[in-house]
């Protein structure tokens, strides 16, 4: 349905069906949707939500591999005249939201050029071509799995499976690779964290042949990378993309066209990208700035928000909202979003390096460090840990650990030791989020109980 909708110029704006009626009431009219196309087993919350804002529905089905799409309504549709439709590269094709890590959900348009920009770049950095195979972990509603995973296959004339289990589950996994001969696959950090847990607490007997493994839409820590291409003897290559460039900024070589180095991003890909100071100046190797591009793949701008375009298009670049640098061999380190360093007493940390040490811990599974109001140093640092399974962990042992492995003003002041730690749909870990989260349960903590 997404192919149908951008090919007759219309624009498509996917949305994840877990959303709540009220998520969907602010989409469907920021969007400004005209159509709402749902599964026929139907999604109630988005019905609700399009019958309040008065919002056609239609549901699509497709009984097996065999049989045409059917639609719940089919209106005097002439064929003709949809082959007659000449695609323009202006034609905004796909309306998606930020994550919005700072802020409300900013709406991006993206136009067909964007799109087939960005796509053939993907194509070229990880040379893919009709060989290849890959099965989908990522949903479909964010520019990771649409255009990094789907779009760029198809281009290339290579095979793309949707998991068996309708979305991403570790234990059907390798069994999807393994069945539709599977060459590589894209993910976030999570997901990667959770294949190798699993491989470490139960292995497959056999594992494909994999060209690439690929990581991207958070930080991935140096110590998982090695863990993986000692697991599944692949490259692991790193890679930097946002909505708002179509998906891929920057990425790691495969092996034949450079080394891929663990804690860097890599290089930028088919556009240009320059590390500025807040005056706009271009900054030498190893200074830190903002990360900025431009190219053919970057938006035009945000949909009716003229202060967050004013603010991201300066000096002639898009402002990422990254602080960064490149090294000497031209490839890019982030060292976190602006809005996330944590600033301690006028010292700023990366949360993304204190990340990395935790990570190396051999008992911790996942980890986030995120900043928390604090009297006197207006931020201090906290961490949340997720232990491994069959691991008993405790703060005081994470707290000794960093403190052999990290500056002292670096060090998290309060360790949560934990099961869970909240996420977006995606897989990713707001740091805003993750305090929030941890900060009201110390509240409710402090709280007497019945009154005593």
């Amino acid at each position: 349905m997404f192919l149908a909708v951008i090919r007759c110029r219309a624009t498509a704006a996917p949305l994840n069906s877990a959303y709540t009626a009220e998520e969907f009431e602010f989409y469907l009219s920021d969007s400004e949707s005209k159509l709402l196309l749902i599964p026929a087993e139907g999604i109630k919350p988005a019905e609700a939500a399009a019958s309040k804002l008065n919002i056609p529905l239609v549901s699509a089905a497709l009984q097996d591999e065999n049989s045409k799409i059917t639609l719940s309504s089919n209106p005097e549709s002439n064929i003709d005249s949809v082959n007659q439709l000449v695609n323009d590269p202006a034609d905004v094709s796909l309306f998606l939201h930020t994550s919005g890590t700072t802020s409300r959900p900013k709406g991006v348009p993206l136009t067909q050029l964007n799109l087939g920009t960005s796509v053939l770049n993907i194509k070229s950095v990880y040379e893919l071509t009709e060989s290849d195979s890959t099965v989908i972990v990522l949903p479909l509603f964010h520019v990771h799995g649409l255009l990094a995973g789907l779009l760029s296959s198809l281009v290339s004339g290579a095979a793309v499976t949707l998991p068996a289990a309708g979305r991403f589950s570790a234990s059907t996994f390798w069994t999807d690779m393994i069945k539709y001969n599977a060459t590589w696959y894209t993910a976030v950090p999570t997901i990667h964290q959770i294949i190798l847990d699993r491989h470490e607490s139960k292995p497959e007997p056999e594992y494909p042949e994999l060209r690439f493994i690929r990581s991207c839409s958070a930080s991935l820590a140096p110590s998982i990378l090695e863990r993986l291409e000692a697991a599944f003897g692949a490259p692991v290559l790193e890679a930097y993309a946002m909505t708002e460039a179509s998906h891929l900024m920057a990425s790691n070589p495969l092996p034949n066209n450079g080394r891929h180095k663990a804690g860097s991003v890599g290089k930028p890909v088919g556009q240009e990208m320059a590390i500025l100071n807040e005056q706009g100046e271009i900054q030498p190797p190893n200074a830190n700035g903002e990360v900025c591009i431009r190219g053919l793949n970057v938006t035009k701008g945000y949909k009716n928000n003229p202060e967050a375009n004013k603010s991201a298009f300066q000096f002639g670049w898009f402002h990422t909202g990254d602080v960064g640098f490149f090294d000497s061999d031209g490839y890019l380190h982030l060292v976190g979003r602006i809005k996330e360093l944590i600033n301690r007493g006028g010292e700023k940390i990366s949360p993304i390096e204190v990340d990395a040490v935790l990570l190396a811990h051999p008992d911790v599974a996942q980890a986030v460090a995120f900043g928390v109001p604090d009297e006197k140093y207006g931020e201090e640092i906290n961490c949340a840990v997720i232990p491994r399974e069959g691991v008993s962990l405790d703060d005081a042992e994470i707290t000794k650990y960093c403190k052999r492995n990290l500056a002292s003003f670096k060090v998290p002041k309060k360790v949560f030791i934990t099961d869970s730690v909240p996420k977006t749909a995606t897989g990713k870990i707001q740091r805003r989020i993750v305090a929030e989260h941890f900060l009201a349960q110390m509240s409710a903590a402090k709280v007497p109980k019945f009154g005593a």
